[in-house]
């Protein structure tokens, strides 16, 4: 982005992801979202929020995203297995970076390691960019980007 300040981030998660820490931990680690939370708040200047939301209603996210226009904020999106086939969220997104605003795609584990069915992403094409398979690092970078460019 710029080197204005950037007061809001919004960090939205997907289906399933409120399960972290006890769901596959050879995958997604051993990490909760709160860890997240606290990994994200230490690393941003104090002038900068962290708004952290998980939701298993694809509905939820796409309102959330519509928000983040509304507002003018930028997004950190993890979302999950609506990646692989909501339009619905994909037209949401594309909102987002057409208003000018930054849509980072963040997976915490590298998609195309994994099932077949989960190598395409029907948002990523409408993403500012993607970022894959380092774990909490994945959001972290996405949200250093979002700060310095």
């Amino acid at each position: 982005m710029t080197s204005n300040p950037v007061p809001r981030i919004l960090v939205l998660n997907g289906p399933n992801l409120g399960r972290l820490g006890s769901r596959e931990p050879e995958v997604y680690g051993s990490g909760n979202l709160e860890d997240l939370e606290a990994l994200l708040v230490a690393f941003v200047p104090e002038t900068t929020q962290i708004d952290l939301r998980q939701t298993n209603e694809e509905a939820e996210l796409i309102g959330w995203l519509h928000e983040a226009v509304d507002t003018a904020t930028p997004v950190v999106l993890n979302p999950a297995a609506f990646t692989h086939y909501s339009y619905g969220l994909r037209d949401a997104a594309a909102l987002v970076t057409k208003a000018g605003l930054p849509l980072i795609e963040v997976h915490i584990s590298n998609p195309h390691t994994r099932e077949e069915f989960r190598h395409d992403s029907v948002i990523s094409g409408v993403a500012t960019g993607v970022i894959a398979g380092f774990g909490f690092g994945s959001y972290r970078l996405a949200v250093d980007h979002i700060l310095h460019g």
